[in-house]
């Protein structure tokens, strides 16, 4: 039986060179960074180096960057920050966001009464730009959080137009990155981004790490209180060994970054294709197979398969060694619902299996040629 490995935007494999450049940090650079001694300084200079690099990429200070425990960290910073601190008195946000971004904006409406939002999408998982500025006009101090590519869907937020919205009316902007670092060029010297979220473990790094971008001047404090470590902004000793698997992931995934977007998103294509060539009913939710639309790391996948054997359908995928994700809103015996799916399907679609694929350059076109051919099997049993 073959092991294919299609879930890459849940988490991804690390790169051989981020195993070894941190099993030489672990065994060689073991000083605490808020120490004074030679270790200790030796680790801050280390530290520091990974935050210049990590900030150079999206052309930024090292000082807005702020190492965190990843994504979800980032973005209850962003947020919780925003409300107690900063005055916002409105989220404006969407019913597709992570729940990272979505739990946490209910909370707070919760503990400060703030007015939360959802701004109206259509069926391909697109923000109506209009509702926006509306939503930004009725609004006191906003704050809007959008993430720039979603993570079932793979659907692509143009971040340009909702920061030059925001900067119009006033508003803070935050964007969950998390699965477009390392994937995509950001260029936040160009773009009206307040806060941005990203996570290691998304682009070939350690579990347990990533950061928040924070613009300079906005006035963000910290959500974790103890010692000063990140200049105040997040107490605790940072893992330096995670943060420079981070930066060394981050640093290849942008040099290769051209070679091997060409690569995946060619092994997309090809998937797509052969999903349409073998299985003629197979469709694609959001617009997931345009990669004009959506992005080159994943497709969402939606079969045409009645209610009561789409139960069956990720026991088989599992039972031949795919891996991937579950994303129907209302599969037979399933735990969760997606909300996503939900948001956005018609009742006719969200009764049929949808399954989320996502890819990177460690997959091959023969991997993909057999999950077409258990996936057309399936259909035909």
């Amino acid at each position: 039986m073959k092991a294919v490995y299609l879930d890459n935007a849940a988490t991804t494999a690390l790169r051989p060179e981020v195993i070894a450049r941190m099993a030489e940090v672990l065994s060689n650079n073991y000083g605490n960074a808020s120490s004074t001694h030679s270790f200790g300084r030796a680790s801050k200079a280390l530290l520091e180096q990974c935050r210049k690099n990590i900030a150079a990429h999206f052309k930024v200070s090292a000082g807005e960057i702020v190492f965190t425990s990843g994504g979800t960290e980032a973005d209850n910073l962003a947020l919780r920050s925003a409300v107690r601190d900063l005055g916002v008195t409105d989220i404006i946000t969407s019913r597709i966001e992570h729940h990272a971004v979505l739990h946490t904006a209910e909370q707070l409406q919760h503990e400060y009464n703030i007015d939360l939002h959802f701004v109206d999408i259509d069926e391909t998982a697109q923000v109506d730009f209009k509702n926006l500025e509306q939503l930004l006009e009725q609004s006191d101090k906003a704050l809007v959080s959008l993430m720039h590519i979603n993570n079932e869907v793979g659907t692509i937020l143009d971040l340009k137009r909702v920061g030059d919205l925001c900067r119009t009316y006033g508003a803070l902007f935050h964007s969950d990155t998390v699965q477009s670092v390392g994937h995509f060029n950001l260029d936040l010297s160009q773009l009206h981004v307040d806060f941005l979220a990203a996570s290691a473990h998304k682009f070939h790094g350690p579990k347990g790490v990533g950061f928040c971008f924070v613009r300079k001047g906005t006035g963000l404090k910290p959500l974790i209180f103890g010692g000063e470590q990140e200049r105040g902004f997040r107490a605790g000793t940072e893992s330096l060994h995670n943060i420079v698997g981070m930066d060394e992931a981050l640093n290849i995934a942008y040099k290769n970054l051209e070679t091997e977007k060409a690569y995946v998103s060619e092994l997309k294509s090809y998937f797509v294709e052969t999903l349409k060539a073998k299985i003629p009913d197979v469709y694609f939710n959001a617009k997931s197979d345009d990669l004009d639309h959506a992005t080159y790391t994943l497709v969402n996948v939606g079969l045409p398969i009645a209610p009561e054997k789409a139960a069956l359908l990720q026991f088989q995928l599992d039972l031949k060694g795919v891996a991937c994700s579950k994303g129907s809103a209302c599969q037979s015996g399933s735990a969760q619902q997606s909300h996503v799916l939900t948001a956005i399907l018609d009742d006719e679609h969200l009764q049929r299996p949808s399954v989320r694929f996502s890819f990177s350059q460690f997959n091959t076109k023969d991997e993909l040629t057999y999950v077409v051919e258990v996936l057309e099997e399936f259909v035909n049993s």
